[in-house]
């Protein structure tokens, strides 16, 4: 009896962990890289939940042709070396066929790392230096052949804020030549379009002037807002996020500087509004889907998204979450062309991605912006929406300027 028990007893367990091995086979593995603390947390932690809600649905409608998404989330808190730990730590158990990530000076750390493993990496970061595949362009540092992103690049965003400034210049009848000048950190991120912004802000027409630089971190800027004044900036660049943004922007209405502010995809917001209050009236930004409550098809798939976090459906969404889910779209739809396939790994998801063309998630129409990738070229769209924030006394609207349409240029690649 005791022999047989024992023998039950291992029978049981075997067929147990055959269980659990067949379970994880069935199952997707991605990795999701969040800042929900951190000097950019005020942004990463609506971005991350647009990749949080998305996943779940995704997962609550069937998963990728009945296969769940089993996705480790892990909170780096904006920190280069905890990314990179977490990314050995994935490769050696986890085995991610794609990562959901963030920031810039992690993504670019991780290019060739995630080249070598084939791993598709889905960033937040939307550098230019991430977009040239083969390493063909003569201003690419390194190939990012696994490299995409969802979005205009920071690089376009800023030629466009430049496109619009040279227009807002000559409507306003204005005589000689006006001051660019880019501000941010002196990090990966602020820094990933200046030498590309500046290059195309002197091509414009602009006198570009000495970058100036303030923290990451939100903090008095009454001695960056003096240096901005000193230089007559008509234009500056903002390359930071809406929270150290609007510690500038209100030091500088505090010294009463007349500069027009434009900044990138994640230095303005609804949630920074309320926080600027009249300091960011008139902040010019590019916004790369269609925000919160749009008449648009995809807006009740959004909001039915949002609800796996918010099950009153009474919470509205800022700007950043649109675009984690648009991320997280894209990848389901590279993954489903991949199960059709040869199966979903790396190198077939990559490819699935590489294969679209103006496409847009069917359930996500008006939402997320058509991209289109190569094999060449991972600048998945060059189209940018110019919005401009109006504020009155608690009350606001993002007004849309109009939308720049940049040329697909090869020497732009990695740039």
């Amino acid at each position: 009896m005791i022999g047989k028990s024992l023998t039950s007893i291992a029978t049981v367990a075997a067929f147990a962990a055959l269980s659990s091995t067949a379970m994880a086979a069935d199952e997707i593995p991605v990795g999701h890289l969040a800042a929900y603390t951190g000097p950019t947390s005020a942004v990463g932690k609506i971005y991350g939940q647009g990749i949080e809600d998305a996943i779940a649905y995704i997962n609550d409608n069937g998963g990728i042709d009945g296969r769940m998404i089993n996705k480790d989330t892990v909170d780096y808190s904006y920190a280069a070396p905890r990314a990179i730990a977490t990314y050995k730590r994935w490769t050696s158990g986890l085995n991610p066929v794609v990562i959901q990530g963030w920031g810039t000076a992690d993504t670019e750390a991780l290019v060739q790392f995630v080249a070598r493993d084939e791993i598709v990496y889905m960033s937040a970061s939307y550098s230019g230096h991430l977009t040239d595949p083969t390493g063909k362009s003569p201003k690419t540092e390194k190939a990012a052949p696994y490299n995409f992103f969802y979005g205009p690049s920071y690089s376009d965003g800023c030629r466009a804020m430049v496109a619009w400034a040279k227009q807002d210049w000559e409507d306003k009848g204005m005589s000689g030549t006006p001051k660019f000048v880019h501000m941010g950190d002196n990090h990966p991120y602020p820094n990933a379009p200046k030498a590309a912004c500046q290059d195309y802000a002197e091509s414009q027409g602009f006198e570009v002037l000495n970058p100036i630089v303030y923290s990451l971190k939100p903090g008095d800027a009454k001695g960056q807002c003096l240096s901005l004044e000193d230089a007559g900036a008509d234009y500056a660049y903002l390359a930071n996020t809406s929270g150290s943004n609007i510690s500038l922007l209100k030091s500088c209405a505090t010294v009463g500087v007349d500069t027009q502010f434009v900044t990138n995809v994640w230095g303005f917001d609804e949630e920074a509004v309320d926080a600027a209050g009249e300091a960011g009236d008139g902040i010019v930004f590019p916004v790369g889907a269609a925000r919160w409550g749009a008449d648009v098809p995809g807006m009740e798939t959004i909001k039915a998204i949002s609800r796996m976090s918010d099950s009153s459906g009474e919470k509205s969404r800022a700007l950043h979450y649109m675009r984690g889910v648009c991320s997280v779209y894209f990848m389901r739809d590279a993954m489903k062309r991949a199960a059709e396939g040869d199966g979903i790994t790396g190198p077939n998801v990559k490819a699935a991605l590489e294969s679209m063309e103006g496409h847009v998630p069917a359930e996500l129409e008006g939402v997320c912006l058509p991209h289109t990738w190569t094999p060449e070229n991972h600048r998945g769209t060059t189209k940018v929406m110019v919005y401009q924030n109006e504020y009155n006394g608690g009350d606001f609207r993002f007004n849309r300027l109009t939308t720049i349409d940049l040329p697909r240029r090869d020497d732009w690649l990695g740039y």
